[in-house]
């Protein structure tokens, strides 16, 4: 390479939005811990939350290796003093300081359906992680040859987990939705209330224009995106609901749901009751 032409290197932003959107479903997936329908899929979920919850560590470590080198001065009163860490970047942002999409931030069990306990639906969070990761899928295959090496390198091993966390998602898709009656409708809520939200997806911000500068057009993957979900809800016997115009969430521009600001309450407070402390 030509020591004069500077490497290509993926904005802060857009890797704090991946990180985010692991890190957050991440949290979400470690939730069934303990409380799955079985024991081999407590540890499988278990297993899901620490790849993804992996995946934030390392892109926060390079978000942060990016922002000291930068030299930013100005830093939210609540962070802790010195430089910016993972740490930092997982535990002293404040809700609207995430870039996550709205579909990982919402609970187990909306409400609208039913559950056992009232409290977690296996259904909905099947599938939400089938959604998210046929989209992350084509996006870490195309960042794997990003020109930010670095990113590629995440990027790389991030494709060989997704691929497994894909496969896990549809077996249970079709398990459900092929199932019984009852796991049928369920499902079929699930895919009847999340979907709408994978609307964020396609819209058009500027952290999809930073995404086409680090090798991956998001908005441009919705037609084969379509075609996976497609095809296994068609080999689930579910259907696709009509689509809906109107709200799109905006979750990748910092405006979430309600839910977030208890999920971080919940994931932050001991980070931010010790600051500054090891173990």
């Amino acid at each position: 390479m030509d020591a004069r032409v500077k490497p290509v290197a993926a904005s802060t932003d857009y890797l704090l939005h991946l990180a985010d959107n692991a890190l957050v479903l991440g949290q979400r997936n470690a939730e069934w811990c303990g409380h799955a329908p079985i024991l081999e899929e407590d540890l499988a979920m278990a297993n899901q939350a620490l790849d993804l919850i992996g995946q934030a560590r390392l892109l926060y470590q390079l978000a942060a290796t990016r922002l000291n080198a930068e030299g930013r001065t100005q830093r939210p009163s609540a962070w802790p003093a010195g430089p910016v860490t993972e740490d930092t970047l997982a535990y002293f942002r404040d809700d609207r300081d995430f870039r996550n999409y709205t579909l990982q931030e919402l609970p187990h069990n909306p409400g609208l359906v039913p559950a056992a306990g009232g409290t977690r639906d296996w259904g909905v969070s099947i599938v939400r992680n089938f959604f998210y990761a046929v989209l992350m899928e084509m996006v870490w295959e195309r960042l794997a040859a990003s020109p930010d090496a670095d990113l590629a390198a995440i990027a790389a091993k991030s494709l060989k987990e997704v691929r497994y966390h894909v496969r896990h998602a549809r077996d249970w898709l079709l398990r459900l939705g092929d199932g019984t009656d009852e796991s049928h409708r369920r499902v079929q809520a699930a895919v009847d209330y999340l979907l709408p939200f994978t609307a964020e997806f396609w819209a058009a911000s500027a952290l999809d224009a930073q995404a086409a500068q680090a090798g991956v057009d998001v908005p441009a993957l919705r037609a084969d995106w379509d075609r996976a979900v497609d095809a296994a809800l068609q080999e689930a016997t579910l259907a696709r609901p009509p689509a809906v115009d109107g709200w799109v969430p905006q979750g990748k521009q910092g405006v979430h749901s309600e839910h977030l600001s208890y999920l971080l309450g919940e994931m932050q407070s001991l980070a931010r009751a010790h600051p500054g402390a090891t173990w």
